[in-house]
């Protein structure tokens, strides 16, 4: 290769060189360009995904929660009024209802009635009229014994003859008349609660105590709270690890020193509240079993509720609701009403049901 050859190569790499750095040089700006670019047009990237929860309008209403006991309601006492010796008990949680046998004097059984006015005199044909009368014989129709027709006030020798054919079928002397002590006396079925008498023990005297026969729920309630509880209102009921209806039915009248657990006087001043049950399978088998009553305090209708767990406070003091719309979320002051239930009640500028608010998880 001669020397002008070699010279002309020489330039030639060079020159080739020099336009690879070039195309280098280029291909990095390029690079660096479209880089920009490309971060110019990426749109921003979506908020992290949260919790969120719907605002709602409904009523929010809040709780006052009381321990109470689920039983037969209070006992009522049996006291015999009929001479002689007791002869027949039942058991403890036996139901007796209307021409039954409560116990037994002298070998004779005491039979319940059912009724309200108690029975204060003896009665037989001569007997001025009366309501006690028709009490009687109210009783004797409905056990089948109404020679008299439709009961009333007159005490005739057809009542008498309608009580003869039920002393009759009961083993009872005929005698046609009544006394006081010849049953006992309820507004309906008893269940047998306590005994207080004794085989062989006298009969004019405590014989057994008995309650109603459906289960209710008793509330010793604070005197200070006793506008919670009114004849007629609902209630919730948590018994035995589930949750019920049920209706306020009476609210005492006597206050009454308030006690622990411990039965010691707790400083407190309370009044029975009874509480029956909408369902009695609530309870399941139990007869008697500890219960938490949710009484109804304030009820706030028809206003937009969130959870509570939605509210942000502000630096500059209040709340907030975060809103997400459309993939966007802005903040809404908001002024809080009732909390109850880990729901707060809330209103605010352009606030309505439907929205979406970040809550926490």
């Amino acid at each position: 290769m001669t020397r002008s050859e070699q010279k002309r190569r020489g330039r030639r790499a060079r020159v080739v060189g020099g336009a690879t750095v070039l195309v280098v040089v280029l291909g990095t700006g390029v690079v660096v360009a479209l880089a920009q670019a490309s971060e110019a047009h990426t749109p921003p990237a979506p908020p992290p995904a949260v919790a969120t929860a719907t605002v709602t309008k409904t009523d929010l209403s809040a709780q006052e929660d009381v321990d109470g006991t689920l039983g037969y309601g209070g006992e009522s006492d049996v006291t015999g009024r009929k001479p002689g010796t007791i002869t027949s008990l039942p058991a403890v949680g036996n139901v007796i209802t209307q021409g039954q046998s409560v116990y037994g004097v002298d070998a004779a059984p005491v039979p319940l009635f059912y009724g309200r006015l108690p029975f204060y005199r003896d009665l037989a044909v001569g007997a001025t009229d009366g309501p006690d009368v028709q009490q009687l014989e109210e009783n004797l129709k409905a056990l089948g014994y109404n020679d008299f027709g439709t009961p009333d006030k007159k005490f005739t020798a057809a009542t008498a003859s309608a009580l003869k054919r039920f002393q009759q079928a009961r083993g009872l002397p005929q005698t046609g008349a009544f006394s006081p002590g010849d049953v006992v006396l309820a507004a309906g079925p008893v269940r047998v609660s306590t005994l207080t008498g004794q085989l062989g023990g006298p009969a004019a005297g405590p014989v057994l105590k008995v309650t109603g026969t459906g289960r209710v729920v008793t509330v010793q309630l604070d005197v200070a709270k006793q506008g919670l509880a009114k004849v007629g209102d609902q209630v919730k009921v948590d018994v035995n690890g589930a949750s019920g209806a049920g209706k306020v039915v009476d609210v005492g009248r006597a206050a009454t020193p308030g006690k622990d657990a411990n039965g010691q006087p707790n400083g407190k001043t309370t009044v029975p509240v009874t509480i029956s049950l909408d369902d009695p399978r609530a309870a399941g088998d139990l007869d008697t079993a500890p219960v938490t009553v949710h009484f109804v305090k304030e009820v706030h209708k028809d206003v937009l509720v969130a959870p509570v767990g939605a509210l942000l406070a502000l630096a500059e003091g209040g709340y907030a609701v975060e809103v997400e719309q459309n993939g966007q979320r802005r903040l809404v002051p908001v002024k809080t009403g009732l909390f109850a239930n880990g729901q707060v009640e809330i209103a605010g500028p352009g606030l309505a049901a439907g929205m979406t608010v970040v809550t926490t998880s």
